[in-house]
């Protein structure tokens, strides 16, 4: 074990205070923005500066006499409206489990393929080609600069030549729904340039007025057409000079100022209808962005934007080296420690969730809504065995829960596309989803039974919608989403099926499927007992709250009892399978078994310490280099174990400099983190990571600094939230709690763990089981971890445990003993 002091255990009541966000700038000055010396290196896409407002992403380069603006839309996909079902599947199913059960996994493998899998394997999301501008003669510049605000979200370039000061500013609005970018020269009538589109799809370029028009398409891949049309509207709004319009470009000249105004619209509806006459939408969309001046839709761009950003504060430490740029302070962190630039790259990955993930529009994939190229690695689509999940880690701890709803209503779809799946492969009821989707909602096997063989991806993205709830206590939302939730329980129902080398002990398990992408094909794998299980048991408890049928809440837990335990192994290790197969020395990226520690809360220090340890065992054998996303998962698992040394030392295998030369490098110079290549869950992943080692709300309490590590002995986060409705500040020194602020959406009940006694008016003892069902561990998870040892050691045994008497709509406030501060 890795805790500090002793643990103390407060419980409030009641809390119900509204939380106002100021929305003023410069909470954090300087310290969030990424500053630059150099423009973006022309080929080195990870080097420009993403900007996005959930819809429209651009990649900004800020060359001098080329600049570059690479456009994203979220709903420009190849292909179209398609199914990948194999018709071949269910006939097969009983012959694929009597080998499986059997041991003869390759044969199953081969049977798997053949009937399973279709020739499809999902469809690729894709750039929208970029706007060129070209500047003559500004090859030699002087004094440049360029960056990132990661408060505003305003990224900007300035530069001079020939003693001129051109400033260019851009940002993709929440206000407009369009990319708007300012270009100002310090001298009347210096701005010169021709602007012009590259697109590498099949395209159209034509002018309609005062505007040049791109119109381009999704391609045809693994033979489905591609349906996507869209067009990119492009105009300059200037004050003087002149803008001249040809077939294919627009030209300004002896200009001082001008606005670029660039929307794009497709003909997306939704996974199953497209229509021309949404794409014209963009074209109204200028109309208005036109009318209003660049500072005024500026600002309001700015103020939509923080509305969401600025709910939530950290401080680290103070700032180290100032004066050098994000990528020299990337290539020397492990010499500083800088623990603001971990501050920042935390913010960062906020800034890429709002950016890329708003209501009424797409989930991130998995490269958010950046991608220069028509064929992304992984097709950068939706892989739901980790990285989608991974995505929205963030999204409700660090105050961010509107951002998750574009996944909600992904997860919906998928309950209307999966319910056909779930019938011709399965013969099942309820709905199914396998390891990979894309826009079109497609919920069978996608690559190889190897690693596409995994029915439980949906199972793991329902959670999605009980975390939710748990942190909001949103019974309307519950009420919403309970039928999503059903049916994947009624796939499960309807699909675990006896494994006949256990039945004295009559266990249900799912067959065939597959650690996730570390196979062989199996039954019973870790993973997915304990999805089924929370499954299982959440629906059972979403019935109970809502009133629904007693005797289905009963079947649920029922068959919730016939799931698997986790099992410990010969190597002390938590098992990836039913059976003991572990390989110590292996270092496989994927560590699915633990997702009952994280981001489940099944494996517990109090409840299940023997479980806990072996997880610890588990992690340490798969070592702490590893990809992306895969240090973003470990930085959550080292901090469920309470180790938050162990955690930073992830944190620190992170912020490598992935610059072309060293393969270990994981954090390009414009912060997006490298599979490599890049995939953005580890942005999100690290994220999440740094806030459940500040606080924690899975285990029956808040717990206040669970893993912070000896690096970060001082500092601050606010707006910080926790499961039951509550929302944190904390402020720390000599790595111990000083003062807590604590408010309520909701009231109830809330329970703090510390490492400290705390002091504060109200505080009672209090004792027995904490009666806020939203902070408390599931019941009835001793079906998974009975028979458990109690933990050995005094580190959890002093327990300290108050009450509170509240008020509705008041702030309570909570010190250290001792600690004397005037309020």
């Amino acid at each position: 074990m890795s805790l500090k002091g002793y643990l103390s255990t407060l419980t409030l009541i009641g809390l119900s205070v509204m939380v106002v966000c100021s929305n003023s700038y410069g909470q954090e000055g300087d310290r969030l923005k990424l500053s630059y010396d150099k423009p973006a290196d022309a080929k080195v896409w990870e080097q420009a500066l993403p900007i996005g407002n959930g819809r429209l992403g651009a990649m900004v380069y800020g060359i001098p006499q080329r600049e570059e603006l690479q456009l994203n839309e979220e709903t420009i996909w190849g292909g179209g409206p398609y199914r990948n079902d194999n018709e071949k599947g269910g006939a097969a199913l009983p012959q694929i489990q009597q080998l499986v059960f059997a041991g003869k996994t390759d044969e199953a493998d081969k049977l798997i393929n053949e009937t399973f899998f279709t020739k499809t394997h999902g469809m690729p999301f894709q750039t929208a080609g970029s706007v060129i501008m070209h500047f003559p003669g500004h090859e030699a510049y002087a004094d440049y600069t360029r960056g990132l605000d990661l408060e505003k979200a305003v990224a900007t370039s300035r530069y001079t030549v020939d003693g001129v000061t051109y400033t260019r500013e851009v940002f993709s609005s929440f206000a407009e729904d369009v990319i708007a970018m300012q270009l100002t020269a310090s001298k009347k009538g210096a701005l010169n340039f021709t602007l012009e589109y590259s697109n590498p799809s099949e395209h159209r370029v034509f002018k309609d007025g005062s505007r040049l028009v791109l119109e381009g398409r999704g391609t045809t891949h693994e033979g489905i057409n591609g349906k996507i049309v869209y067009r990119a509207y492009t105009a300059v709004k200037h004050k003087d000079g002149k803008v001249a319009l040809t077939d294919n470009t627009l030209q300004v000249s002896d200009a001082t100022s001008v606005v670029v105004y660039i929307a794009i619209g497709t003909n997306f509806v939704n996974y199953k209808t497209l229509d021309d006459s949404q794409m014209y939408q963009a074209s109204v969309k200028l109309d208005l962005a036109e009318k209003k001046s660049f500072k005024t839709a500026q600002k309001k761009h700015s103020a939509l934007y923080y509305k969401q950003f600025g709910r939530f504060s950290l401080n680290l430490g103070k700032v180290v080296d100032s004066v050098r740029t994000i990528t020299e302070r990337i290539a020397n962190f492990k010499t500083t420690q800088d623990p603001a630039l971990v501050t920042l790259l935390a913010q960062f990955g906020r800034y890429l969730l709002i950016s890329s993930s708003q209501p009424s529009g797409q989930p991130a994939n998995l490269q958010g809504i950046w991608n220069n190229s028509l064929h992304p690695a992984w097709d950068s689509k939706y892989t739901i065995n980790i990285n989608t999940e991974m995505n929205y880690w963030p999204a409700e701890i660090t105050n961010l829960s509107e951002t998750h709803e574009p996944l909600f209503q992904m997860i919906k779809e998928l309950s209307e596309s999966g319910k056909e799946t779930a019938k011709k492969l399965y013969g099942a009821d309820g709905w199914v989803a396998h390891h990979n989707t894309d826009i079109w909602r497609v919920t069978s096997p996608i690559d190889f039974a190897a690693a596409g063989m995994w029915p439980t991806g949906g199972t793991w993205l329902t959670q999605h919608l009980w975390e939710h709830y748990l942190y909001t206590g949103d019974r309307e939302f519950l009420l919403d989403v309970y039928p999503v939730m059903k049916g994947a329980a009624d796939f499960l129902l309807t699909t675990l099926i006896e494994h006949p080398k256990y039945g004295e002990k009559s266990w249900l398990v799912l067959s065939p499927s597959v650690s996730p992408e570390h196979g062989p094909i199996s039954a019973g794998v870790t993973m997915d007992n304990q999805l089924a299980f929370d499954m299982l048991t959440r629906t059972a408890v979403a019935n109970e709250i809502l009133g629904k049928d007693a005797s289905y809440r009963a079947k649920l837990w029922a068959t919730a009892e016939r799931i698997p335990p986790m099992q410990v192994g010969r190597h002390t290790q938590l098992q990836e399978w039913l059976e003991d197969l572990d390989d110590p020395k292996s270092e496989h990226r994927h560590v699915s078994h633990l997702y009952g520690l994280y981001p489940g809360n099944q494996v517990s220090p109090y409840r299940t310490p023997e479980l806990f340890e072996a997880s610890r065992n588990s992690l340490n054998y798969r070592g702490d280099l590893a990809t992306g996303w895969s240090i973003g998962w470990k930085v959550n698992l080292w901090a469920r174990l309470l180790d938050g040394n162990h955690a930073y030392k992830i944190i620190n295998n992170m912020l490598t400099l992935a610059d072309g030369q060293n393969k270990e490098g994981r954090t390009y110079p414009n912060l997006f983190t490298a599979h490599p290549p890049f995939q953005i869950d580890g942005n999100f992943g690290l994220t999440a990571g740094v806030a459940e080692m500040l606080i924690q709300s899975h285990d029956g309490a808040v717990h206040l600094l669970p893993a912070i590590p000896d690096i970060w002995p001082t500092g601050t986060v606010k707006g910080i939230k926790a499961r039951g409705g509550f929302e944190v500040d904390i402020r720390w020194e000599n790595s111990e709690v000083q003062e807590v602020t604590v408010v309520s959406a909701i009231g109830g009940n809330l329970r703090l763990r510390s490492h400290v006694p705390l002091t504060g008016k109200g505080l009672r003892a209090a004792s027995g089981k904490n009666p806020n069902s939203l902070l408390n561990a599931l019941e009835g998870a001793e079906a998974m971890v009975s028979g458990q040892a109690s933990l050995k050691g005094n580190d959890l045994r002093k327990v300290y445990e108050y009450d509170v008497a509240t008020v509705a709509s008041k702030e309570y406030n909570f010190y250290k003993n001792n600690t004397i501060i005037h309020e």
